[in-house]
């Protein structure tokens, strides 16, 4: 329970602002909130939550404990260099209607995301990739479902500054993890 609550609210934190979140907000305010829209966004949004998860399991058993959390200390710094430095573009002024379209483009950014990140840390941390897959996906739900339902909520520029501030948390703490990971 506590790999699925802990993974709930840092992918909640991690997400807010995100480049997969932005596009749907984008897209919603242009197109309007089509249902079909939200449910391949969401099941997206599982699928890759659920690839973390399994990365985390394929890699852990080759590890010991020290590398295991050095690894996921390294996870974390990518998921807080992923929010300082790749920030969500420009609104397109002719987004696609093509549910594949945006299907692509929308599994691209959250694969590399700082919430697959957190999730892929979590589950590796923790021997708990199942609570970790699965409170990521419902985290990574929740923002998604804010910015499909609310799209002009999600053109606030204090946000990129908010993801800019949870990012150097981020980073910061998968360097003073990895730190003592090797003893340091």
């Amino acid at each position: 329970m506590a790999g699925f609550l802990l993974t709930l609210l840092a992918v909640a934190l991690a997400g807010m602002g995100a480049r997969d979140q932005m596009t749907l907000a984008n897209l919603s305010q242009s197109q309007g909130s089509r249902p079909a829209v939200l449910a391949i966004a969401i099941a997206l949004c599982a699928v890759t939550a659920a690839i973390a998860g399994w990365a985390s399991q394929a890699i852990a058993p080759m590890l010991n404990a020290n590398a295991r959390l050095f690894l996921a200390a390294l996870a974390l710094g990518f998921a807080g260099l992923e929010s300082l430095v790749l920030t969500p573009g420009r609104k397109p002024e002719e987004p696609t209607q093509s549910l594949a379209a945006m299907a692509v483009v929308l599994a691209a950014h959250q694969l590399t995301d700082a919430a697959r990140f957190l999730i892929f840390a979590i589950a590796l941390a923790s021997h708990s990739p199942h609570a970790a897959v699965i409170g990521g996906a419902v985290g990574g739900a929740i923002l998604l479902s804010a910015a499909w339902a609310s799209p002009e909520s999600f053109t606030w520029q204090r946000l990129r500054l908010i993801r800019r501030g949870i990012g150097a948390v981020l980073l910061v703490i998968g360097v003073l993890l990895g730190l003592s990971a090797v003893g340091l």
